[in-house]
């Protein structure tokens, strides 16, 4: 059964769109993953993830695509990396994520709403 939250529960979770400027895979952690470095425009400026990607998506692939995000968790330390925002997706018929994207150019840094 689903959780009944308060409309200020979810005003609480930080939405915003980026655009990813940088992805790598990252080979030495457990589950390999792609670094993404994402601008989230000037007020939030640019934050790094680390997601588990590479089933669905090839690094090159990445870039100049625009992908929502949560900005406002705690920082997570994932191998070597502090992972600052967490990226958003649903998953496919594998259970692999499929990244949550606006389906028209919007600014970087809005909110969802």
């Amino acid at each position: 059964m689903t959780k009944i939250i308060s409309y200020n529960d979810f005003e609480k979770v930080d939405i915003r769109v980026g655009t990813v400027i940088s992805a790598k895979e990252n080979l030495k952690l457990k589950n390999p993953s792609i670094v993404l470095e994402i601008d989230f425009g000037k007020k939030i400026g640019i934050k790094k993830s680390s997601a588990q990607l590479t089933k669905n998506y090839l690094s090159n692939d990445l870039i100049n695509k625009q992908v929502a995000a949560v900005v406002n968790f705690e920082p997570k330390q994932i191998g070597n990396l502090i992972s600052e925002v967490l990226v958003l997706g649903f998953p496919d018929d594998l259970n692999e994520p499929i990244l949550v994207e606006p389906n028209k150019l919007v600014p970087n840094g809005v909110k969802l709403f």
